[in-house]
């Protein structure tokens, strides 16, 4: 027998706001139809539903006393919302006949005893995580923050049944106030016992517990300032509703909660310790200490804030709704897709401070707008975001345009290279200060979900930093397998990233992957490459200079004549949530060929290059990540221009773009008269003349020069090759090394046949091609020149080494070399261009 019933209770304090406010929700719920009651009851009956979700609003409308009472003291009134709603759902329960089943009896006593809580949706009063205080404590209200941590679930006691050790006595009803939380002292009044008590799991009652931590986001942060964090209780149904990266709103109300990390803190117990020996040399003293709040002394008067929520949804974006619902926007919206120069105009507007570097602008403008992503039918997800890299010399704007599209974005999030690494860019597993379980932790990409990534000084990532972000920017997802965590994130993102030369500024002799300390996997999941270059120009640094003097002496947009612009900011942002919303544009046949031909012509080019010995001019091998990357940016020009067909002139303009950042910058000619050996000349040419060949003779082109360089060098090894063969045929180990400059010379005059058409073209073709080969003997060292004297050394026979004397005479008799041997640097590689 229970003696719990035999021991008298003191009555307790009866809440009558609560009262009234259990009622009046009663009255509330019964005002529903009936359909809606019906349908509220049926998601009770089910096992995994035990919240209802109120909206606020129409509360309000309803009964709207109860609705402010209810945002004023929502953490005292919760319980007995709860029990209204439990007296209601045990009031329209079905009705059980005599002959039912025991099962279902069974049933029916279950769910009559189920325990149901109340949830608020559509909450208009709104604070942002730094203005939250001591004065919001209690009430409903709503946050918005970003997920950077989640913890696992738990079930979290909430209502415990104790067992006294010594005289067996049920303590039931024993609230647990986010912490382990026993029974004072036994019911009994003859039982003195305080501390041992046994907890009864079977009469308990457990939830559902999660914890979130979230942060500020980007665009309600002040500049200079250190975002704030704030942890978010969940419980029940919201339970495994935001993941790390999600931006969210959450509805419930601020609490306050002991700091139990605190407790644990050797800082905070030694100089508890230190307070109490201090001034006394009693032993006894200074080992009891003082004593109070279960002997934790200050340690328990530490507290932190934290949220508990009801309902979570997703942050409130701009969406097309809201959007149209507005007059004035809607014209606007439409006026601008009417705009013959939309595009100009919006790549102006975008970027007002900035001069110059139309093609970055229209770039970036198209990353804003995006692709169309897609899924295809093995379930693998092809992304629509586009990835930009800018690299360039230093002081051309870059870091400009990337703090730019940070704070315009609505989500972005602006780091740099350096100083980020593998884990702040993807996501991080970090232990709990509280429960000491590994937790993951997002980052930078997580953050810039749906958004856009800008990471400055690219190049200076370590390596196995760059590696990390493969994954990231292809297929927009980030794996983990650390500290016994398995998961699959989402980094669906834009990457703008801007990256210096290796040697500080870019050297034109050279291709784009010689310039960037970047891996080749990298580079081929950038979209586009922008290469911008410091150059003497004086109209535009004229107009650069005007427009800096322009900022530095008023600094207004309104009032400097350059930087009145178009639209405003809030225009192009309104209008790039409209069209990614509401367009999906699809290929039509005709630019579905269109992009086939221009993709062929791109690999065409590539593959010409390479055969005839030709440097090829892109910046990226020509691959298919070209193909969708012309296919993305084709969707994100009909995009902008609101069309749901993606035309040819759409896919023309896709192609102009990536062939301006794909094509390689223009290599300055190379000057052959860098060393000139004196040249026999057969007769006085006129002065006119002189100009001419001048002109023609001292500067060539690199691709000529590296042409004509590859010719000789596989000239020369293809006949070393035959020579070689040919000694080992006839079994002698002679082998005469090299060609003659004069035999190379006439060896390709003759390959060179078609282009030649007259006798004084082939005079001047003849007056570089030495030209070169000094520059090749004597400037870059790939070609070396033997006399007779040193191929004599080969072990020649007596016989020919008085026919190679006979040659050396007629060699020295010969100032223009024509009879030196050439042969080929054996330390020389070709470059794979």
């Amino acid at each position: 027998m229970d003696i719990a019933q035999q021991v008298p209770q003191h009555p307790r304090v009866r809440d009558v706001l609560a009262d009234q406010c259990q009622r009046l929700f009663f009255e509330y719920l019964e005002s529903f139809e009936d359909n809606e009651k019906k349908i509220m009851i049926d998601e009770l009956c089910q096992p995994q539903r035990s919240t209802v979700l109120i909206n606020y609003r129409h509360l309000s409308n309803s009964n709207d006393r109860l609705a402010r009472v209810i945002q004023d003291e929502y953490y005292r009134l919760l319980p007995a919302l709860s029990r209204g709603l439990k007296q209601f759902f045990r009031e329209h329960l079905p009705k059980l006949e005599m002959e039912t089943e025991k099962l279902e009896r069974f049933k029916r006593t279950v769910l009559s005893d189920k325990e149901l809580y109340v949830a608020f949706s559509d909450v208009q009063m709104r604070y942002k995580l730094r203005n939250l205080n001591t004065s919001k404590m209690g009430m409903l209200i709503r946050i918005t923050g970003q997920v950077i941590r989640t913890y696992p679930v738990h079930p979290e006691l909430v209502s415990a049944t104790f067992i006294c050790s010594d005289c067996q006595m049920v303590c039931s009803d024993v609230e647990q106030q986010f912490r382990f939380t026993q029974p004072l002292m036994c019911r009994n009044p003859v039982c003195n016992n305080r501390v041992h008590f046994a907890l009864d799991l079977t009469r308990s009652r457990f939830v559902d517990f999660q914890k979130v931590r979230i942060q500020e986001s980007q665009a309600e942060l002040p500049h200079g300032n250190i975002p704030r964090c704030l942890d978010i209780i969940m419980r029940n149904e919201c339970v495994e509703q935001a993941k790390p990266g999600d931006r969210c709103d959450f509805i419930g109300t601020l609490i306050v909660l002991p700091d139990v990390s605190q407790l644990s803190m050797p800082g905070v117990r030694s100089e508890s310790a230190q307070r109490t020996t201090q001034g006394s040399d009693d032993k006894g003293y200074s080992a009891d200490g003082v004593r109070g709040l279960k002997a934790l002394g200050v340690r328990d008067l530490t507290y932190h804030l934290a949220f508990l929520a009801c309902h979570i949804t997703p942050a409130e974006q701009t969406t097309v709704e809201t959007l149209l619902t507005s007059d004035s926007k809607k014209k606007r919206i439409e006026s601008m897709m009417s705009d013959k120069n939309l595009f100009a105009n919006l790549r102006t507007s975008l970027f007002p401070t900035i001069y110059g570097n139309d093609e970055i602008k229209s770039g970036i403008l198209l990353m804003l707008f995006g692709g169309v992503p897609k899924r295809t039918l093995e379930k693998t997800t092809l992304r629509g975001d586009i990835n930009i890299c800018i690299v360039g010399d230093p002081s051309t704007a870059k870091s400009q345009f990337l703090k730019q599209v940070s704070e315009f974005s609505p989500r972005a999030v602006y780091t740099s290279g350096k100083a980020s690494t593998a884990a702040g860019l993807t996501a991080a597993v970090v232990k709990d200060e509280e429960s000491n379980e590994f937790v993951i932790e997002a980052g930078a990409l997580m953050l810039a979900d749906n958004g856009v990534c800008c990471i400055d000084e690219f190049d200076k990532m370590d390596p196995k930093d760059q590696v990390a972000i493969h994954e990231a920017m292809e297929q927009q997802t980030i794996s983990i397998t650390k500290a016994g965590i398995k998961a699959t994130l989402n980094a669906r993102t834009s990457i703008l990233a801007a990256a210096n030369p290796i040697a500080g500024r870019y050297d034109k002799t050279r291709s784009l992957r010689h310039n960037v300390n970047m891996s080749a996997p990298i580079m081929s999941r950038f979209d586009l490459f922008f290469i911008v270059i410091d150059e003497c120009n004086d109209v535009t640094d004229y107009n650069i200079a005007e427009r800096i003097i322009d900022l530095h002496t008023s600094g207004t947009r309104t009032t400097v004549p350059s930087l009145v612009t178009t639209y405003t900011f809030n225009e192009i942002r309104d209008y790039i949530t409209y069209a990614k919303a509401a367009v999906q544009p699809k290929l039509t046949p005709a630019a579905k060929e269109h992009i086939i031909t221009l993709y062929k012509q791109l690999r065409l080019r590539e593959t010409s290059s390479s055969s005839t010995g030709r440097v090829s001019s892109s910046s990226t091998p020509i691959t298919v990540r070209q193909l969708e990357s012309l296919i993305r940016l084709s969707e994100a020009i009909a995009k902008m221009y609101c069309q749901e067909d993606i035309d040819i002139k759409h896919v023309q303009e896709g192609y102009r773009l990536l062939s301006k950042a794909i094509i390689h910058v223009d290599q300055p000619d190379i000057d052959l008269n860098e060393y000139n050996r004196p040249t026999a000349t057969v007769e006085e040419p006129m002065e006119e003349d002189i100009q001419e060949t001048t002109k023609d003779e001292t500067k060539i082109s690199v691709d000529e020069y590296k042409r004509l360089t590859n010719m000789m060098v596989y000239q020369l090894r293809k006949l070393d090759e035959e020579q070689e063969a040919e000694s080992q045929t006839s079994g002698t180990n002679v082998v005469m090394p090299g060609v003659k400059r004069r035999e190379l010379i006439n060896w390709i005059l003759e390959q060179l046949a078609d282009e030649i058409n007259s006798l004084d073209e082939l005079a001047r073709k003849k007056a570089t091609l030495d030209k070169i080969i000094d520059r090749l003997v004597h400037v870059d060292e790939i070609l070396i020149q033997l006399d007779k004297r040193t191929v004599s050394q080969f072990g020649m026979t007596t016989e020919a080494k008085d026919t190679a004397s006979t040659e050396q005479e007629q060699e020295d008799e010969d100032p223009e070399g024509n009879n030196l041997y050439l042969i080929v640097h054996p330390n020389y590689v070709s470059e794979d261009q």
